[in-house]
Formats: C-alpha cells, sequence, structure tokens
C-alpha cells in the first residue's frame, strides 16, 4: 500500500467517474502504473457503514469481471464451496483477514462501526456474491490469500495489456 497523492486521486475519479470517498490508501496498482484497488474506510464521510475494505476501480478489470459474473461461475464456486473443505476453509480464512484488516483500517482512521462487525464483503464465507471484491482482495492482500479471488484472477487475464485505463497527467 502506499500514500495517496493527487494524481492517483484524480486517476481513481476518473476510473469511476466521480469522486471517490473514504480512501485509506492505494491497495494495489496496476502494471500500467494506475491504482486499481483501493483500501477504504469503514464509514464513508457521509456517516454509512462501508463494508467493501478493497474496492476495484480499473473499468477493464470491473467490466472483465462483469462479463465473467454473468457465465454463471459465482454458482459454481459457491456450490464448491458446499463440497471442498480445504476450498471452504481458505475461503472462511480470506474472510478473516479481510476482517482483520478492515479493524485495522478503522483504527488507524479512529473509526468504530459496529454496524458490520463480522461482515467481510464478496459473500464471503459462506457465499460467492461479488467477484469485484474476491479480485480486488487478491490484488491487495496477495495471491494465496484468497483462492476464489485467485481463480478470478486468473480468468481476467491481462486487462491492462493495452495500455492504462485513464490517463493522468503526472
Amino acid at each position: 500500500m502506499s500514500d495517496i497523492d493527487p494524481t492517483d486521486v484524480e486517476a481513481i475519479r476518473a476510473q469511476l467517474e466521480r469522486k471517490p470517498r473514504g480512501i485509506d490508501s492505494i491497495g494495489h496498482r496496476c502494471p500500467c502504473g494506475n491504482p486499481d484497488v483501493v483500501t477504504t474506510e469503514p464509514r464513508l464521510p457521509d456517516g454509512s457503514p462501508f463494508p467493501t475494505t478493497f474496492y476495484l476501480t480499473c473499468p477493464r478489470a470491473a467490466s472483465r469481471i462483469g462479463t465473467l459474473e454473468g457465465s454463471h461461475v459465482m454458482k459454481e464456486m459457491e456450490a464448491r464451496l458446499g463440497t471442498d473443505e480445504e476450498l471452504a476453509a481458505a475461503y472462511r480464512a480470506a474472510h478473516e483477514r479481510y476482517l482483520a484488516f478492515r479493524a485495522e483500517v478503522g483504527e488507524r482512521a479512529g473509526l468504530e462501526v459496529p454496524e458490520i462487525d463480522g461482515i467481510s464483503a464478496g459473500g464471503m464465507p459462506g457465499r460467492v456474491k461479488c467477484l469485484h471484491v474476491l479480485a480486488a482482495q487478491s490484488l491487495a492482500m496477495g495471491r494465496g490469500v484468497n483462492p476464489l479471488g485467485d481463480e478470478v484472477l486468473d480468468a481476467l487475464g491481462e486487462w491492462w495489456e493495452s495500455g492504462p485505463c485513464v490517463t493522468v497527467e503526472r
């Protein structure tokens, strides 16, 4: 992770096509150099609880994930959680790591958010609801933390190969 600088904020604004909210730090950088995951505080500036600690900002990666979600892969992944004990245990561990990391972010920001205690994101630990979140966790925390997030990244291919999704003067 890294500190936020104004060019990163502008890149994120361009990626999201709106002003970013509650950014704690850059969770991961795309090989093109732009942020592709932001780490978000657990409470937004307007007071809303926000459980999505790792937020995917790259529109190309997000689009590819949307296509993947449309292929019913989430149902297949969730079904595997019910039959593969090792996968289910690793996914639960990813959930616990997500919660622990969010607690660290909240502590740094001086925020308590009891409304989302025990709730991670993406359907963890028992469901698969959002592949964007799972991929963002794998990018931000590294491969090996979330096995289903790693599978999503493998399925995406090199979304950055055609160059940056947005261009911001540095």
